[in-house]
């Protein structure tokens, strides 16, 4: 295993210098593995360039099943370590950024009550990086979400668990020192917005969040036939509604963000039956270990309609 970690960790670090940091061991230490791995398998996996290495077509083949073999193996000791007992297990758990401030609070909050036992490793990524942390057994639990048209890989079990609406951000405006509604119609907070009614934005910046991470404005813009004049980009809610707030343009935000924060400077439309799913996954299929699926059932008790 100590040679299969070392092809891993170069194909993740790049060089044997920060493959060697990543292990904690020596330079050499990482070359003699890599050595013995070509000759166990009669394959060429390393080639040298200048004064680096980098990995043959063989070696990223390898590495790519050695990191499936190493998670697995992680998988199972994180299994053995919680099957004893629920009392003493532990949980390393995933969430994008809004759900870290408002779904795994109230996780947590009743965990304490019914598994006091139960200690957490919690890392803030998006679902693409919480997919791969599944895979290769750096995180038990992960809290997702998805767009319409979006699937995940046949070797993640993913579980319904709620609605998280998008919402139409628009700067509100003030009159006689008094804060009134934007230019959607005020009596549209009860009902919502029709997308089509985000055409009388159509003129109007609007403010997305990374490239990968604003499918929901874009595929609600094409539906109703607007392109949207993206001015800005930020993944950062804080400062997304900040910059609405102060007029340089018009967003969408789920309501798992606004509820994490919400700018006083702002006005919120919900727009009728836009959103994304919000998802607990786990790897492999059931049964799952005791304190895993004590954190997975205790997220399906709760409501995650937002």
């Amino acid at each position: 295993m100590k040679r299969l970690e070392a092809l891993v960790a170069l194909a993740r670090e790049g060089t044997v210098s920060a493959a060697a940091t990543a292990l904690g061991c020596g330079q050499p230490t990482v070359s003699h593995h890599l050595r013995r791995l070509e000759e166990e398998t009669g394959a060429v996996l390393v080639q040298h360039v200048g004064r680096g290495v980098r990995l043959t077509p063989d070696g990223a083949r390898l590495a790519a099943r050695g990191e499936e073999i190493l998670g697995l193996l992680r998988r199972a000791e994180a299994e053995l370590d919680t099957l004893t007992t629920l009392a003493a297990g532990h949980v390393r758990l995933a969430a994008f950024p809004s759900a870290c401030s408002t779904i795994v609070p109230r996780l947590l909050s009743t965990l304490a009550d019914t598994a006091p036992g139960l200690t957490f490793d919690i890392v803030e990524v998006e679902p693409p990086e919480a997919a791969a942390l599944l895979r290769s057994g750096q995180v038990d639990v992960a809290i997702t979400f998805a767009y319409s048209g979006q699937h995940f890989d046949d070797d993640v079990t993913v579980e319904h668990l709620g609605w998280d609406a998008l919402h139409l951000v628009e700067p509100s405006r003030s009159v006689g020192g008094t804060i009134v509604e934007g230019r959607a119609s005020g009596e549209r907070e009860a009902t919502g917005l029709r997308p089509e009614e985000l055409r009388r934005f159509s003129d109007d910046r609007w403010i997305a969040g990374c490239e990968r991470c604003r499918t929901g404005l874009l595929d609600l813009c094409a539906s109703v036939g607007i392109e949207p004049d993206i001015g800005f980009a930020s993944d950062d809610v804080v400062a997304v509604q900040a910059l609405v707030a102060a007029g340089f343009g018009v967003t969408l935000l789920s309501a798992l963000a606004l509820a994490g924060h919400r700018n006083p400077g702002v006005v919120t439309h919900s727009v009728v039956g836009a959103g994304r799913e919000l998802h607990v996954a786990t790897y492999g299929a059931p049964p799952r270990p005791a304190a895993v699926e004590e954190v997975v059932q205790t997220l399906l008790s709760l409501s995650w309609i937002a």
